[in-house]
């Protein structure tokens, strides 16, 4: 009993003295990277961040800089609430995965299988060829019903409308795949939609309700809801940059309602959240605590992805090397928002920061994925050196790529349906080079015969000149296109 008792006194000696110790270790964390966070805002043009930060021990807090509204000057908290974008895919994959393994999905039966009966099946591009993993890797050859002029049309003009699954996929029936179903690669919010489609129709039930019941309730998820409304309570303002094409102004809330409905995205994304609870869902996910822990190597086995050197992506995430170690998680695009998650397993921390801002150009040089890998230096104590600043780094140059609508296609009755799939495309294409740090700016005139540009900075003219060739509107004879050498001399400083 006294060697107990002794034991106990060491111990609890031991606590008093080692909590103290942790606790201004975390604390010295947290200034690091908050300063951090301050510095990047200071360099930037965006609004404000916040940033996510989950360690191995499961110690989990948020970080905020700079303002969730410019015109109030509102200073932007750590649980302040954006749209997530495509970060919400994670959460279909997940709820995929678990109706995997309780049989009601198969990964490789062909989608046919689940939705051949519908009447619209045999429209859909591939329809006979692909499968569920397919979707769900981005190997299906669905190209973006999103970037489809004739969608963006609808979704301004109705900014009421309800919009249905089939409703969303039908700007694509009819029309060419981009390639045969696992013959190459290429990100659609088309293939969750479909795969949404599935999760209800073997479940029975709402896929909303199955991922409040599955995941936001059991893992207690209580800043991240559907964005299923106009109206998203707790939500900040956020800025997609004049003239954009989802919502054509710079701020995308009015009177605290969504210009346009942000319920369509649904399965391609479609979550409220904050950077915290995306950092813990992140450590949680890939930890294999939110499905079947022997699923996680089936979601982990990916295929050549075009999101940068190496880049992979699997059933729902994006498998990334970088400087400090190799990397799980997904980005996410929404007008007015941008949002990007990392989950490191050798140092088991996730980070995800959140941008009311989905200008790219405003950050201050840096993509977000910079900024997770260089917090999650800060936190693991590895030296980072970005790749711009080594002797080795190839010196960038810019062109300007003149794009010219071809006469046949100045009267709207001459369009079809592939016509408008191609140009669908030609804007996907756009929003991965922006997502890259290729594309400086892009924009067109609004004349009858229109006049388009697309600004790049690469490391070479044959590289300019392959992304002008392949682009899926020059292609498809609907724009003639020219290339020039060009060089930033002034820009806007506010």
């Amino acid at each position: 009993m006294e060697k107990l008792l002794k034991f106990l006194i060491i111990f609890a000696l031991l606590f008093c003295f080692v909590a103290p110790i942790s606790a201004q270790k975390d604390e010295n964390l947290k200034q690091k990277l908050q300063a951090n966070l301050d510095q990047w805002h200071k360099a930037g043009k965006f609004a404000g961040a916040t940033l996510g930060v989950c360690l191995a021990d499961g110690n989990c807090f948020g970080l905020a800089t700079g303002f969730s509204n410019l015109e109030t000057k509102t200073p932007m908290r750590p649980n302040d609430l954006m749209l997530a974008g495509s970060v919400g895919k994670t959460f279909a994959a997940v709820v995929a995965l678990q109706l995997v393994k309780e049989g009601k999905i198969n990964l490789d039966d062909k989608i046919e299988k689940y939705l051949g009966k519908e009447g619209w099946f045999s429209r859909l591009p591939n329809a006979k060829d692909i499968t569920v993993r397919q979707l769900m890797n981005h190997s299906s050859g669905l190209v973006r019903y999103e970037f489809n002029p004739n969608f963006l049309k609808d979704l301004r003009a109705a900014p009421d409308k309800i919009w249905k699954p089939e409703e969303l996929i039908a700007y694509l029936f009819d029309t060419k795949a981009a390639f045969e179903a696992g013959k190459d690669w290429d990100y659609s919010d088309t293939n969750y939609i479909i795969l949404g489609m599935i999760i209800e129709k073997v479940s029975g039930k709402k896929y909303y309700d199955l991922a409040r019941n599955r995941i936001l309730k059991p893992l207690k998820f209580e800043k991240t809801f559907p964005q299923d409304k106009r109206k998203l309570k707790g939500l900040i303002q956020g800025y997609a940059g004049e003239g954009n094409d989802f919502t054509g102004k710079d701020t995308v809330l009015e009177n605290g309602k969504f210009i346009i409905n942000p319920q369509f995205e649904w399965t391609g994304g479609g979550m409220v959240s904050n950077s915290e609870d995306l950092a813990r869902w992140a450590k949680a996910m890939y930890e294999g605590k939110a499905f079947s822990a022997d699923l996680l190597t089936q979601m982990l086995d990916g295929v050549p992805a075009k999101l940068g050197r190496d880049a992979k992506y699997g059933l729902g995430v994006i498998i990334r090397p970088t400087q400090i170690g190799l990397t799980y998680g997904h980005s996410g695009f929404f007008p007015g928002y941008m949002t990007d998650m990392m989950y490191f397993p050798e140092s088991k921390i996730s980070v995800a920061v959140q941008v009311n801002s989905s200008v790219p150009q405003s950050f201050g040089g840096k993509s977000l994925s910079r900024i997770l890998v260089e917090s999650a230096a800060t936190i693991t104590d590895k030296q980072f050196v970005p790749a711009t600043t080594t002797q080795t780094a190839p010196m960038k140059k810019q062109f300007v790529i003149i794009l010219h609508l071809n006469a046949k296609y100045q009267d709207e009755k001459n369009w079809t349906e592939a016509d408008n799939q191609a140009v669908g495309r030609h804007f996907a294409k756009l929003q991965e080079l922006q997502k890259q740090g290729k594309l400086i700016l892009a924009g067109r005139t609004t004349v009858k015969e229109s006049t388009g540009f697309v600004i790049l900075e690469v490391e070479s003219e044959a590289e300019a000149r392959k992304i002008m060739e392949d682009d899926a509107a020059v292609k498809a004879g609907i724009m003639s296109a020219e290339i020039l050498p060009f060089q930033t001399a002034l820009m806007k400083s506010n």
